[in-house]
């Protein structure tokens, strides 16, 4: 296997694990918080912080590298509209991703004292998950640009 098609491999799986293993512990958090259940939502939200761990930080940190590698190799102008506009959405999503890890954490530990005391959630745990909604969205649908972006490498504006 050439190194090309070495880079491409490996860019696309870590874009992949990016993206499902995003979409995935979404769905599992967003859907277990909703069912109310204390238990059910402690566990899926200390799952989706492992998930994070072992598979989205890893993605985050291969995507740039084996972009940046691939630009080089294919000897594109790494000043390009499209380019630019992707790593653009990269940074923001990057800057939406930071703050959902921690809002993740949080809720994780919240949802496991109120398991473990047989509470309700607090107060706190739906404050955080309203703000880790809100930044869940830009961030998917940054992410789905990039994917255009890297398809279409369009000319956006000369």
């Amino acid at each position: 296997m050439n190194e090309y098609v070495a880079l491409k491999v490996l860019h696309i799986l870590s874009s992949t694990l990016l993206f499902g293993t995003g979409l995935g512990t979404a769905f599992f958090m967003w859907f277990t918080h909703r069912t109310g259940e204390v238990a059910a939502i402690a566990t899926a939200a200390r799952l989706t912080v492992r998930a994070d761990f072992l598979f989205t930080t890893p993605a985050v940190i291969v995507q740039p590298v084996t972009g940046y590698l691939l630009m080089r190799l294919m000897h594109f102008d790494l000043h390009s509209a499209w380019l630019q506009a992707a790593t653009a959405l990269y940074i923001f999503t990057g800057l939406c991703w930071l703050p959902v890890v921690w809002l993740q954490w949080r809720a994780a530990y919240l949802a496991d004292i109120a398991r473990r005391e047989r509470s309700a959630l607090p107060s706190a745990y739906y404050r955080y998950m309203r703000i880790w909604f809100a930044l869940g969205w830009p961030a998917f649908l940054s992410v789905i640009a990039i994917f255009w972006l890297m398809v279409a490498k369009p000319v956006l504006w000369s």
